[in-house]
């Protein structure tokens, strides 16, 4: 069984440098990735953003910032579209995955066209991602995937949810033993119900002050994709707060 590491131990805000670095960051338009771009800006980074419609950039404070680059019409489950996007940056440094869907039902109401585009949605664009990351970086470099609590702990009802993100995990693991003789270190974090305003729509009376934040996840996943972390690969690192 894969060690799981303690998020706590990783969180370093005050060391983390990341001038001169470019990052790809899918996803970086949704509210955890906007959390994650602003703390790489936070920190000095060029951060390459893919966006698929205008309309993800609607509220978003670093459309116009000076070292973001957005890629725009870029389809993350087409080959010729992921390359495009990772041609962008001159030299990656890291690549930040998290990109995905979210679905939830009983199994024998789950369509398979809903399986499908889960399959699509979470895993192919994690796996699109990793092995263009793989083929762009020169050197060490760091990749960071998205699993889900639902992938590590049984929960009724997410089958399809739970299998797709039990294979980015499996895919972290593996990618992590397979480039680590190149000095990039792979690995994923493993989120429960973040507290977004859509869950919190979605579930008006939770106790959300007991989900994490998107801006705790996002340092997590910050230090992971750092120089700064010299020595964790391989990890499916639980950031669940208090859920």
């Amino acid at each position: 069984m894969p060690e799981v590491e303690n998020a706590h131990a990783m969180s370093h805000p005050s060391v983390m440098d990341f001038q001169g670095e470019e990052v790809v960051v899918t996803g970086g338009t949704g509210a955890l990735g906007r959390a994650v771009v602003a703390r790489l800006l936070e920190a000095g980074a060029r951060c390459v953003i893919p966006v698929f419609d205008a309309r993800e950039l609607e509220g978003c404070s670093f459309a116009g910032h000076d070292r973001v680059e957005l890629v725009h019409d870029v389809d993350l489950t087409d080959e010729a579209d992921v390359a495009r996007l990772f041609s962008a940056p001159k030299r990656l440094f890291a690549s930040i995955h998290l990109a995905g869907g979210f679905s939830m039902a009983p199994i024998e109401r789950t369509e398979l066209s809903s399986f499908e585009g889960l399959v699509r949605m979470n895993l192919t664009t994690c796996f699109l991602s990793c092995r263009e990351a793989a083929r762009r970086m020169r050197g060490e470099g760091r990749i960071v995937n998205v699993a889900a609590k639902p992938a590590l702990v049984p929960t009724g009802g997410l089958a399809v949810y739970a299998a797709t993100k039990s294979a980015v995990a499996g895919l972290t693991l593996s990618l992590a033993e397979e480039l680590a003789p190149r000095g990039i270190w792979v690995n994923a974090v493993v989120p429960s119900i973040m507290d977004t305003p859509a869950n919190r729509a979605a579930m008006p009376d939770a106790d959300h002050g007991r989900w994490p934040s998107v801006e705790g996840v996002a340092e997590t996943i910050t230090f992971l994709a750092s120089r700064e972390n010299a020595v964790t690969r391989g990890a499916l690192v639980p950031v669940y707060g208090h859920s």
